[in-house]
């Protein structure tokens, strides 16, 4: 798979204790990206942050939270992201979900899973 020009990126902000039942939110979301073969999905764990209650969720060793912020980043095609859209409306109910528009500038799968690293 090819993705170059311009494409959408989706980014979905919810907690880490965020759950869908009884299982990760997140792990719920990156597998059904997986399953609707879109390109990518990356998930970045925030060592700090807060959302619409305010309440600030930390890494500091003395203030050790259990529901760190979640960061889940997804790029693709417009109509591609747009069709995946209506799954979050069953899956995030409460958090930020964001989408804009980015210029890819190289994506080239490894279908074959195989390493493009040269051998020395």
């Amino acid at each position: 798979m090819r993705l170059q020009g311009q494409a959408k990126r989706l980014t979905i902000f919810i907690g880490e204790s965020d759950h869908y039942h009884h299982h990760s939110l997140a792990t719920e979301i990156v597998e059904r990206a997986r399953r609707s073969g879109l390109a990518g999905c990356s998930v970045f764990r925030g060592t700090a942050g807060f959302g619409a209650t305010g309440h600030l969720h930390t890494a500091r060793l003395l203030s050790l939270s259990e529901d760190l912020p979640v960061a889940i980043v997804i790029i693709d095609a417009a109509e591609r992201i747009e069709e995946f859209l209506p799954q979050l409306d069953e899956l995030v109910t409460g958090g930020l979900v964001i989408l804009d528009d980015v210029d890819v500038v190289r994506y080239i799968a490894n279908p074959a899973g195989r390493s493009t690293r040269k051998k020395a």
